[in-house]
């Protein structure tokens, strides 16, 4: 536990002041984040970081998370050049005569799109010019945290009936309804220091929809690290395991919540 909160702690003093900054500061950051996303992919994979695949599914999952400024610069589409690295994978599947399979190929790209696009709208989000982004970040980190504690808390102390036993033996009914319960209180208190542009029925359902959204996303996260036989997806923060383990939430809530708010591309 001491370990859990000055991991914590630490990572909270460098994340806060570079969240509060915003521009290209969160978009370095996102772009970090997604790095060792991918790479904790290949460690529970059991696969190289020195290789031709880790490198294109590197390229690829950061195409998602570099700034679209970055694009307008090149002749083709941020699209363009993540389908291009996919079927640079499809044809180093081949020169390597299959040493590097069709169905590693599927990972890594399914994993490049599900943890660029989850981390993009994370720097996305906090720089958009609809709203004060950095009141529309701190709601989702609200939501997902309090979540979390409230699944915890009262999962803990409640908890008797299995939400899914066979992904994840500790989640309970209870802890998932009283997540989404406490989730909710902890929005409406956020949401009267910080109104939103929505009215307070709007973004309760929203936060009501968004809490389940999350618990989905550790649960998918839960479903993988079990098919790989791992317990966590990383050791990068002591006591919490990895980038996957702290925002495999996240990874599922934001691009829902840039849905809400109109992001039509990504």
């Amino acid at each position: 536990m001491k370990q859990r909160v000055i991991t914590a702690v630490v990572a909270l003093i460098l994340f806060i002041p570079i969240v509060l900054l915003g521009g290209l500061w969160i978009d370095w950051l996102v772009a970090l984040f997604a790095a060792v996303g991918i790479s904790e992919v290949f460690i529970m994979k059991k696969q190289l970081l020195v290789s031709i695949d880790f490198v294109l599914a590197l390229l690829a999952t950061l195409t998602w998370t570099v700034p679209d400024s970055f694009f307008r610069q090149l002749p083709i589409t941020k699209f363009g050049v993540y389908f291009g690295l996919i079927m640079l994978m499809l044809t180093w599947m081949v020169l390597s005569k299959n040493k590097s399979s069709f169905d590693d190929v599927g990972v890594y790209t399914l994993a490049s799109l599900y943890i660029g696009t989850g981390f993009h709208y994370m720097a996305a989000i906090r720089n958009t010019k609809i709203e004060a982004g950095l009141a529309l970040l701190c709601f989702v980190f609200v939501i997902v945290w309090s979540t979390d504690i409230g699944a915890y808390m009262i999962g803990r102390k409640f908890g008797k009936h299995k939400l899914w036993p066979v992904i994840s033996p500790n989640k309970t009914w209870e802890g998932s309804i009283g997540a989404v319960i406490i989730a909710m209180i902890a929005s409406t208190i956020y949401l009267h220091f910080f109104p939103l542009h929505h009215t307070l029925p709007t973004m309760l359902l929203l936060t009501f929809c968004l809490s389940v959204v999350g618990q989905m996303g550790d649960l998918v996260e839960s479903a993988y690290k079990r098919f790989y036989g791992v317990k966590d997806s990383g050791k990068i923060l002591p006591g919490h395991g990895g980038i996957l383990d702290r925002f495999d939430s996240m990874l599922f809530v934001l691009p829902v919540f840039a849905f809400f708010l109109g992001f039509t591309t990504i």
